[in-house]
């Protein structure tokens, strides 16, 4: 510690401004923590290595590896070793949960891949760069979120793997309503004239209001560019993971487009013993309303809105039959039928969920939530001359539900990890008492002699012998 406090003084004494003190302070931080926890690694590597000898195991070399932490590069001691059947093992990474080839710790690649669904790779690297201990590429951000989204992405699958082998539904929440709203985006892909679709749904219980503010209650996404099948499976299994719907009435809410038909939702929530409910999404009414007639108001708007309110199809069609013989463009005429294809190919899913069910809650709402939570995906992944590879464009989706739903860093560690048992097997050789114990060496007791002289004892030599006895 006095070492430290040294140290630290003689920054302060050398720099000429507090900015160059505290960035030197820092540096000095990042290497002392650094070289201290490559030295608790190294002692533990030690104790593990002759706990596996007194086990039969073979030593088959000793080298060094670094790994960046979020404190800055440790460096330790590690052994390869020999098992009984030839296999070969560094027994001290098994025990810190370190991949083969790793060279970031979890906490970094988790961090960075957090950090990179917000922000460009280069921007996520320069950041890093200066405000961490971190030193990192651009290169390497997209690597990072990659396996952290695969990790996500994995643990989706075996969520769905687990839910088709089940001799039954496992024991979820228990609500009286349950909501889902699911639409499609769609983002520049690598290939020319290519995009790929986002498969994005959101699941709540409710809502919140704290004063004029409402908010989505206990929300969860899913997000995917699966096929639509595999897509709706994902939904089903988290469903049917967290949720006991049986006796829970189901509204869910779409733009009736492909792979997001009544049938889909039926299908994925068929737990429930009522009928799905599946309503149109106004949104998407009123925005086919506006490319027909116009943001302005005028008469023929105003009567199509209260025919679509009041549900009578007649007088929906007598408006819109008179308003397109007041029609002279092509373009026109086309963009008015395609708005009443729209319309009357769902007409049955055009309603008011609130006037379908037979008590409905005190906080019900209309749906509608799906657009703007569709930002989560188009602020990050559209414009600004972004393309993206499937791998790419999975992993980042996958990333930003595990961080909306808060489950991305117990999937990463659940793939990292091993199981219970392994562990606890692994614990085993190291014991605190082994890491705070100091080795010592067998006291011989004290010698016995005589210094020699070779002066008189009237000397300086030889007053300082007389001092001794």
């Amino acid at each position: 510690m006095n070492k430290i406090i040294s140290k630290v003084y003689q920054i302060i004494k050398d720099s000429s401004n507090l900015i160059e003190t505290e960035e030197a302070i820092q540096v000095y931080m990042y290497e002392v923590f650094s070289e201290l926890v490559g030295d608790v690694f190294t002692h533990i590597n030690q104790v593990i290595k002759e706990e596996k000898q007194l086990e039969g195991w073979k030593v088959k070399r000793e080298d060094w590896k670094t790994v960046q932490f979020s404190f800055g590069p440790v460096r330790y001691y590690r052994t390869l070793m020999v098992d009984h059947t030839d296999q070969n093992h560094y027994p001290l990474d098994e025990w810190l949960g370190i991949r083969k080839y790793q060279r970031h710790s979890p906490l970094v690649e988790v961090k960075v891949a957090e950090l990179a669904s917000k922000a460009t790779y280069r921007d996520t690297a320069t950041m890093l760069n200066e405000w961490t201990a971190v030193t990192i590429s651009h290169q390497t951000v997209g690597s990072l979120l990659k396996r952290v989204g695969s990790a996500q992405a994995r643990e989706d699958e075996e969520s769905v793997l687990e839910l088709e082998e089940a001799a039954e539904l496992p024991e979820g929440k228990k609500v009286d309503y349950f909501y889902a709203e699911a639409d499609g985006v769609f983002v520049r892909g690598t290939e020319k004239k290519k995009s790929l679709e986002v498969r994005h749904a959101i699941l709540y219980e409710g809502w919140n209001k704290n004063g004029k503010r409402v908010s989505l209650k206990e929300p969860k996404a899913i997000m995917t560019t699966k096929k639509t099948a595999g897509f709706w499976a994902e939904v089903q299994a988290f469903t049917a993971n967290h949720y006991a719907l049986q006796q829970a009435q189901v509204i869910t809410n779409s733009d009736g487009g492909q792979g997001y038909t009544a049938d889909r939702f039926q299908e994925a929530f068929s737990q429930s013993n009522y009928p799905v409910l599946n309503q149109l999404d106004s949104y998407h009414v009123f925005q086919g309303l506006n490319r027909a007639f116009g943001v302005k108001t005028n008469v023929f708007k105003q009567q199509v809105k209260q025919a679509l309110k009041t549900h009578d199809l007649d007088h929906l069609t007598i408006w819109l039959d008179t308003y397109e013989s007041t029609l002279d463009e092509t373009s026109a005429v086309e963009k008015l039928n395609t708005f009443r294809t729209y319309v009357v190919r769902n007409w049955d899913r055009i309603f008011d969920w609130r006037e379908k069910v037979e008590q409905a809650p005190e906080d019900a709402r209309g749906l509608g939530a799906m657009e703007s939570n569709q930002r989560h995906i188009s602020f990050r992944m559209k414009k600004r001359g972004m393309h993206w590879s499937a791998e790419g464009c999975e992993a980042m989706v996958k990333v930003k539900q595990g961080m909306f739903n808060h489950t991305l860093r117990e999937a990463y560690l659940h793939q990292q990890n091993r199981s219970a048992r392994q562990q606890r097997k692994l614990n085993q050789p190291v014991r605190l008492a082994s890491l705070l114990h100091e080795k010592t060496r067998q006291s011989i007791g004290a010698k016995n002699g005589t210094i020699p002289l070779y002066a008189s004892r009237s000397s300086a030599i030889g007053q300082l012998i007389k001092s001794f006895r």
